[in-house]
């Protein structure tokens, strides 16, 4: 079509498809903040909420309460491991020291130095009695440790354990919110589907089809795109349902749509000639003429053929002589090319 528009025109109208594009935009987003914070409409589920207040509370306070004890006697034992290293450590000292001086001392053989050596096995065996309350006292941190980490599984297990059986009511009533907001969604989107509909039949062609066109796209984005990410799952089923209805609709309608236009063509077929022209759009016709097509029953004519006036396959005249200059031209052109003489049935603007 836009072959035959003037030039101006043809720019008008990409400039007017501009603005069909940016109020669908914007009419987009707007669409797409309310869609998705109907999801705002309806109170937030959470586990809790279907579990015994009272159960959940005591449970909680001992799991609490096992954290802490375990995190208490995680520290203790880190220091006693420590205290036990220092231990080892001094005892190891003492020990190497002792032996050394034993040896000087079996080496010398002085007699003199016998209560020293008394005293320094004393303090051995100190050093060695502290190396073994340390050891204890890290046995001891050990076991307060293993106790409060099997209180602290036994909490969890116990909390675990309320979870799974609020588990099964919390996603039954998760599921009943999730129908109700998508059903918030589909009363939303519908009215402006409807009207979509309803305006592409009756204003797609006015004065105004930018704003039309604009709102056409804006309610078939929200339907078709925005509106399927919150289907309801329940394992595919309705999304797979959603599917199938919504080809069946389009299918049937492409089918009721192709044999109305079937039979418009068989009743335009059967008219008178002059009629035919004179009903068609003039810039539908040129358009169908520059692919190569009949302008009447669309299909393909070897118009390039100096000798082919009329279509072989509906007959409606497609050359025909100027009744002025007689220069052959185009029936569904409005003036002659050549002397300019206006065509009395071209078809209408």
């Amino acid at each position: 079509m836009s072959k035959s528009l003037r030039l101006s025109e043809k720019w008008f109208r990409r400039g007017l498809w501009l603005v069909a594009f940016a109020f669908a935009s914007f009419l987009i987003g707007l669409g797409s903040k309310v869609v998705s914070n109907l999801n705002l409409v309806e109170q937030p589920l959470a586990l809790e909420q279907f579990i015994d207040a009272r159960q959940l509370a005591a449970v909680q306070q001992a799991h609490d309460q096992a954290a802490n004890a375990l995190k208490a006697s995680s520290e203790a034992l880190e220091q006693a491991q420590q205290r036990q290293k220092v231990a080892e450590s001094n005892t190891a000292t003492a020990s190497a020291t002792f032996n050394n001086w034993l040896a000087t001392r079996h080496a010398t053989a002085r007699p003199d130095q016998d209560p020293e050596l008394i005293a320094r096995t004393r303090e051995l065996d100190e050093l060695k009695k502290a190396e073994r309350a340390a050891l204890a006292e890290v046995q001891g941190q050990e076991q307060k440790h293993l106790d409060a980490d099997q209180a602290y599984s036994r909490a969890g297990e116990s909390r675990a354990r309320l979870n799974s059986e609020a588990q099964g009511a919390y996603e039954a009533a998760l599921s009943k919110r999730e129908l109700r907001v998508f059903g918030y969604r589909l009363a939303l989107t519908l009215p402006p589907l409807a009207l979509a509909a309803w305006l592409w039949m009756r204003f797609r062609k006015s004065s105004y089809w930018p704003f039309v066109w604009g709102f056409i796209l804006f309610a078939g984005f929200t339907f078709f795109v925005e509106l399927v990410p919150y289907l309801p799952s329940y394992g595919g089923y309705v999304r797979y349902i959603v599917g199938i209805v919504l080809t069946v609709v389009i299918g049937r309608q492409a089918i009721v749509g192709l044999q109305h236009y079937l039979e418009r063509q068989q009743a335009a077929e059967a008219m008178p000639d002059t009629a035919r022209r004179e009903q068609l759009d003039y810039d539908m016709a040129l358009q169908r003429v520059a692919k190569g097509v009949c302008p009447g029953c669309e299909r393909p004519v070897a118009l390039n053929d100096e000798k082919t006036d009329f279509c072989p396959h509906c007959g409606i005249g497609l050359y025909a002589k100027c009744g002025s200059c007689g220069t052959r031209k185009s029936t569904f052109n409005r003036f002659c090319f050549a002397c300019g003489t206006q065509t009395a049935d071209a078809p209408r603007l």
